[in-house]
């Protein structure tokens, strides 16, 4: 089993930042990704990032590139999410999932959830 908690939500006006944490516990050595995704009211949840837990590789949504860094701490178990010239559109609930291996295929274990509010 794997455990997720996400903090750091908050509210902030636009242009502003916020840095989310994911600290993740449980069978951490079986984890291969960790991912951050979001859901704004009345929508469906939308992948905004991703980072692999073992290389360098990471994945943006298109309208949070060159403003979201994503990143991750191995020896704290631990994934952040750096949000910079926040928009009010970015105002969500985000959610972090970690993607462990388990046997032949793998289980996303997710979070739930730290609101992030946007004023202008």
């Amino acid at each position: 089993q794997v455990q997720v908690v996400e903090s750091g939500g908050g509210l902030v006006q636009a242009g502003g930042s916020l840095r989310l944490s994911c600290v993740v516990s449980g069978r951490t050595f079986s984890l291969y990704g960790m991912n951050w995704f979001r859901q704004a009211p009345g929508k469906g949840r939308e992948f905004v990032a991703a980072i692999s837990w073992s290389d360098p590789n990471t994945s943006y949504k298109d309208s949070v590139k060159g403003r979201f860094i994503i990143s991750r701490d191995n020896a704290k178990n631990t994934a952040y999410l750096q949000m910079n010239s926040l928009k009010p559109e970015d105002t969500a609930v985000y959610y972090c999932n970690a993607e462990s291996r388990q046997g032949t295929g793998s289980v996303t274990y997710w979070g739930q959830g730290t609101q992030v509010t946007v004023s202008s």
